[in-house]
């Protein structure tokens, strides 16, 4: 680098690294973290110095990111994982969030194309609403711009899909619930034309009727549907409470907040009297009291998958189109307990 040892001093002073360091930055080296390396070409951005032609070329690539509304911090934590492991490989992911009244996901999905992006993600798009128009995935797809789905599988579009396995969730939640002595189970989810609420009906009437010996109409009315919102959660678990429900399970942590808020307002504890499950392990939920049982979705896992199905698409070593299903887990906290006597 023209200007001699100063410049490199300078440069190591603002990232905080030695300049031994900057210099094999600089010169492309092996042996320095991604952390390291991002440091010493932001200093060198700070500092105005022009980066060298070779670490100017190191971007592979525009890559999109189309999430909901970010109020849900399951959506930002999926969107942290997957901007870490793009970053990693060379890429720059651009964030899309639809917020109500904002830009659709078709003018997002237009302006990343427009934008010349390598690739899209899409997280819990129109592709998880059973009655939307699948055709603009198809016309994408013949458009030449790969892309990656994460929950909500269809059959009627051809791409990797990635997906927590919504009928072991229930699974895992209903017989937890019946080991603790529970009968009137009560499911909290949002609208019912999406895929993975779709998925969540169908496991929730089948565990009952295996676990509990409820008759499939019985359990079809212990399902109440609601927003993916802690006011929905609140609406929903009034009205489970009001059919003689003594657990919810929640089809999110948002709506079991609100469950949670539910119970309180009628002068009733969690779990004494109402145990309540909700679904993602999302970060909020340190702030939850009691401490949520949940059913955490492997995020991490998950995202890391959606990310290398994408880069195969985009190199030309596909993945089967087909979906990849996650494993959950149930995390056993403070919000579930026996079964409050007759």
């Amino acid at each position: 680098m023209a200007g001699g040892p100063a410049r490199l001093a300078d440069i190591a002073a603002q990232a905080g690294v030695s300049e031994a360091t900057v210099s094999r930055v600089l010169n492309g080296k092996s042996g320095v973290s991604t952390t390291t390396r991002q440091a010493v070409l932001a200093a060198l951005d700070l500092l105005g110095y022009e980066r060298p032609a070779r670490l100017q070329a190191r971007s592979a690539g525009l890559i999109g990111l189309i999430t909901p509304e970010l109020s849900n911090p399951i959506f930002p934590a999926f969107a942290q994982v997957m901007v870490q492991g793009l970053t990693r490989e060379g890429y720059t992911p651009v964030l899309c969030t639809q917020n109500p009244g904002g830009a659709t996901e078709d003018e997002l999905t237009e302006t990343l194309v427009d934008r010349g992006v390598s690739g899209i993600i899409y997280v819990s798009g129109l592709h998880a609403d059973s009655t939307a128009d699948m055709d603009r995935y198809v016309k994408l797809a013949g458009r030449g711009v790969p892309f990656v789905m994460v929950n909500g599988y269809t059959e009627r579009v051809s791409a990797p899909f990635v997906s927590t396995d919504d009928r072991a969730a229930m699974r895992l939640a209903v017989n937890h619930l019946a080991e603790l002595g529970h009968e009137r189970i009560g499911l909290a989810v949002g609208p019912r034309r999406f895929v993975p609420v779709l998925r969540k009906i169908e496991s929730f009437v089948t565990h009952m009727r295996s676990t509990l010996s409820v008759s499939a109409d019985d359990a079809e009315d212990l399902v109440q549907h609601s927003l993916f919102t802690v006011e929905g959660g609140q609406a929903a678990a009034n009205a489970l409470m009001d059919k003689g429900c003594t657990a919810i399970v929640c089809g999110s942590d948002l709506m079991a907040f609100g469950a949670i808020r539910a119970v309180r307002q009628r002068g009733l504890s969690v779990p004494r009297d109402i145990s309540v499950v909700g679904f993602d392990d999302s970060p909020l939920i340190v702030f939850a009291d009691p401490p949520l049982t949940t059913l955490r979705q492997p995020v991490e896992a998950m995202g890391q998958a959606a990310v290398r199905a994408l880069l195969e698409e985009i190199t030309g070593n596909p993945t089967p189109h087909a979906e990849y299903v996650f494993l959950p887990e149930l995390v056993v906290r403070g919000s579930t307990g026996a079964a409050p006597r007759a």
